[in-house]
C-alpha cells in the first residue's frame, strides 16, 4: 500500500497573465515548492517509526514541473507505510507523513503569498 501527500499549484487564466507580467516568478515558485517539499520529506523521515529503518529509507520526494503545475510529492513507498500512517483495526498508527505536511503547510502558504505580493 503506497501512501503519499502532494502539494500542487495549478494556474488559472489570471495566474497565467500574472506570470507573463512577472516572467521570473516561475523560477521562484519552483524554488519554494522544492524547498518546502524537501523540508516535508526531512520531517517525515524524522517522525517515521524506526525498527529496521526500511520505512524511513523509503520516504521519497519527487518533483513534476509542467507548463501549468509545479508539484512536489512526498510518499512512503514501503508496502506497509499506509498501515504505519493510519493503523489497523489491531494497532494504532504512527503518523509521520500527515504531521510533516501540517508542519510544512503554513510556511509553504506564507512563502507563496509573500512571493505573489512581492511581484504585484
Amino acid at each position: 500500500m503506497r501512501t503519499g501527500i502532494s502539494a500542487t499549484v495549478s494556474m488559472d487564466q489570471n495566474f497565467v497573465q500574472f506570470l507573463h507580467k512577472n516572467a521570473n516568478i516561475g523560477k521562484d515558485v519552483i524554488n519554494v515548492v522544492k524547498r518546502n517539499g524537501a523540508q516535508m520529506q526531512n520531517l517525515a523521515m524524522q517522525k517515521a517509526p524506526v525498527d529496521t529503518g526500511f520505512l524511513k529509507r523509503h520516504i521519497h520526494l519527487n518533483y513534476t514541473v509542467t507548463l501549468t503545475d509545479f508539484i512536489a510529492v512526498v510518499s512512503g513507498d514501503a508496502d506497509y507505510s499506509g498501515y504505519q500512517e493510519y493503523g489497523t483495526r489491531f494497532q494504532p498508527g504512527t503518523p509521520h507523513l500527515r504531521p510533516a505536511l501540517y508542519e510544512t503547510e503554513d510556511t509553504f502558504i506564507s512563502e507563496m503569498e509573500r512571493l505573489v505580493s512581492d511581484h504585484r
